[in-house]
């Protein structure tokens, strides 16, 4: 994790295990356009499996869709009951989602692997970024508003969650997430185009 701020504003960047599962759930049952913010898919690709016979007696994907769009919501909200509830194999939390729960139940094993290995990746790319210097453009966005305006930031505390989403791309998230693509940094003027209203809306 990585943290910048001045007097009374603070902004992390991060990335998360839990919407990283999430991710590879929506995926697999190929859940696009699924969800609030509705994220692309991840990159690299995950290989779907169709979960029509899965979910069949259970509401079909119908209800996987907003059962899934249920959870990611709690989940962005960083709900504790809904990171707790992850406990095979029989989920006993999500028995009033059950197309999800099946989801979870045929497919967690995968999710967790594939999760543990994004969270590796994204270690080794956060200490390339810490090392380049590209961790402060942020803070610089910010210093460069506070001289525009004449004026301190308002207080103000901002969370980026960083994921390896196939669109180069950031989705607010009011009043204080940005889901965004874990290398969208790498593009500083595409960066700056999505981060630089928000910055401009909280300072």
């Amino acid at each position: 994790m990585h943290h910048t701020g001045g007097p009374g504003w603070r902004i992390t960047t991060d990335t998360s295990a839990h919407l990283l599962l999430a991710l590879y759930l929506h995926d697999v049952a190929g859940l696009d356009g699924a969800g609030l913010p509705a994220v692309c898919g991840a990159d690299p690709p995950v290989r779907k499996a169709d979960p029509r016979q899965l979910t069949a007696h259970v509401g079909g994907t119908r209800a996987l869709r907003r059962e899934w769009e249920q959870w990611w919501s709690l989940l962005i909200q960083e709900d504790a009951a809904a990171a707790d509830a992850l406990v095979p194999p029989a989920f006993p939390a999500f028995d009033a989602s059950p197309a999800l729960q099946k989801l979870l139940q045929a497919h967690f094993g995968a999710a967790m692997s594939w999760s543990s290995e994004r969270v590796a990746d994204y270690r080794l790319l956060a200490e390339e970024r810490e090392a380049s210097g590209k961790t402060k453009l942020v803070g610089q966005m910010v210093q460069d508003r506070e001289m525009e305006l004449g004026r301190d930031a308002r207080g103000f505390e901002l969370k980026f969650i960083e994921l390896p989403l196939r669109e180069r791309r950031a989705w607010y998230v009011e009043p204080d997430k940005v889901l965004l693509n874990q290398y969208l940094i790498d593009d500083e003027g595409s960066y700056r185009s999505f981060i630089q209203p928000i910055i401009e809306l909280l300072v």
